[in-house]
């Protein structure tokens, strides 16, 4: 395309020709914008209202004004298809989840002298309980961020390891770069006991993975203006920081805490018996996961917690140790239970899959001798099912697989069983789709 005196037209902002590029946009006369030109644009206003907080007014705004917060109930309803049992920690979750989001949709609309502070959340329980799960379930319920990050990898900063502020960039990552959609986002600490601080170090050295990393977390997890950097990694002065509000992020931070039932033995014996008895007192009461229900501030504080971290985490949940009723529920109830899965994939391949009752219990059996919870369910049955998942599609559909308690047990290979042939078929030849002979 030539311009009004035969040359060729050329990009007013970078004079490329009209032939180099895929596109050129006309203006005013005179006046042109190429394809490459228009994408660099775009890519600029995009970062800068990544970098301000988003476009003031626009969509992510109008999702925060409209924010619908459900009631508690319809809250723990909503967990209830996802995490069996643990219902006295669902309630507390729940309660806790809807002040914090009903304290931002109703920041705006009424003045009061009253600030309501956010209630960040602690939960306590072993591995397997349910603890990222429930985090997960109520960001997909409420339609917000969600990140998941470590406590082991972080480190104060300075040192070798990760900052904290590395925590507040997976959330806008899940945010897809919109920091105001971020600011009313749920991060999950894992590991929180892993930072304990040493007790009785005589090393003169800091304590830079535990103590400290409990310091770096205290202003973001109160609330305040952090600055994150936009690659990740430590800071340095040149840099281009990204500022997070983190005012109405919602922490929730879990831990297995193991040997914390021991601290709180101790405390409750004592309490029972007296100071006279001693070290001995905690010997009449029984060590096991009910104590944690009995848990106090000061437990945590014996076991290496600060008490300003602690403050900070004004909500304790405690979470349940899942027994064999329990585990057989998480495998056949939720939406994603692990039995329906499985079923899934072989109809995938145009198979079926059922499990025994007897089978189904064996599992649960096997998994709490793991003592890993859920996670034990899954590396059960990823082992039972290999065999037959690796042969699926050589044999066939509308091949049936069962399994049986036999088949858990480890006695019998999981084998398919071929549905009956019609008279019209050929004669069967006694053997069935994976090459065993069927009795007669």
């Amino acid at each position: 395309m030539t311009n009004r005196d035969g040359r060729e037209e050329l990009c007013t902002f970078c004079q490329k020709p009209r032939h180099r590029v895929r596109n050129m946009v006309a203006g005013p006369p005179g006046v042109n914008i190429c394809s490459d030109c228009i994408e660099i644009c775009s890519t600029i206003i995009t970062e800068d209202r990544r970098k301000t907080g988003g476009a003031k007014g626009g969509a992510a705004g109008a999702s925060a004004k409209t924010l619908q917060v459900p009631s508690p109930r319809k809250i723990v309803e909503h967990l209830d298809g996802y995490v069996i049992g643990q219902e006295s920690a669902k309630r507390a979750i729940a309660v806790a989840v809807y002040h914090h989001y009903q304290r931002i949709a109703q920041g705006g609309k009424k003045k009061t002298d009253v600030e309501i502070e956010k209630s960040n959340i602690l939960l306590v329980g072993p591995t397997g309980c349910g603890k990222t799960l429930i985090a997960k379930s109520l960001a997909k319920l409420l339609d917000v961020p969600f990140a998941i990050g470590d406590a082991t990898t972080l480190t104060e900063a300075g040192y070798v390891g990760e900052d904290v502020e590395n925590l507040l960039l997976k959330l806008i990552q899940a945010a897809e770069g919109d920091i105001e959609r971020a600011q009313r986002g749920i991060i999950f600490v894992d590991e929180i006991d892993k930072i304990a601080r040493t007790t009785g170090n005589v090393s003169i050295t800091r304590d830079v993975s535990g103590e400290g990393v409990q310091q770096s977390l205290l202003k973001m997890l109160e609330g305040t203006v952090s600055n994150v950097p936009p690659q990740g990694g430590r800071k340095h002065p040149e840099q281009q920081y990204i500022p997070v509000d983190t005012s109405n992020i919602l922490f929730i931070c879990g831990g297995t805490f193991v040997g914390l039932e021991e601290i709180i033995s101790r405390r409750v014996g004592k309490a029972r018996i007296g100071f006279e008895s001693g070290g001995d007192a905690a010997a009449n009461v029984e060590v096991g996961p009910a104590l944690f229900h009995k848990v106090e501030t000061e437990d945590f504080v014996h076991f290496g917690m600060i008490p300003e971290f602690l403050g900070r985490l004004p909500v304790v949940a405690v979470l349940d140790p899942l027994g064999e009723a329990e585990l057989k529920r998480v495998l056949t109830e939720p939406k994603n239970a692990l039995v329906k899965q499985f079923q899934a994939m072989f109809d995938l391949e145009g198979a079926t899959l059922r499990f025994t009752d007897g089978a189904l219990t064996e599992i649960c059996r096997k998994a709490i001798v793991r003592k890993t919870g859920v996670r034990g369910l899954r590396a059960i049955m990823e082992h039972l099912l290999r065999d037959a998942i690796f042969s699926l599609p050589e044999v066939g559909k509308g091949a049936e697989y069962v399994v049986t308690e036999e088949n858990v047990s480890g006695d019998k290979p999981v084998k398919a069983r071929k549905p009956a042939r019609k008279k019209t078929d050929e004669p069967e030849s006694g053997i069935d789709a994976v090459g065993e002979a069927r009795p007669a």
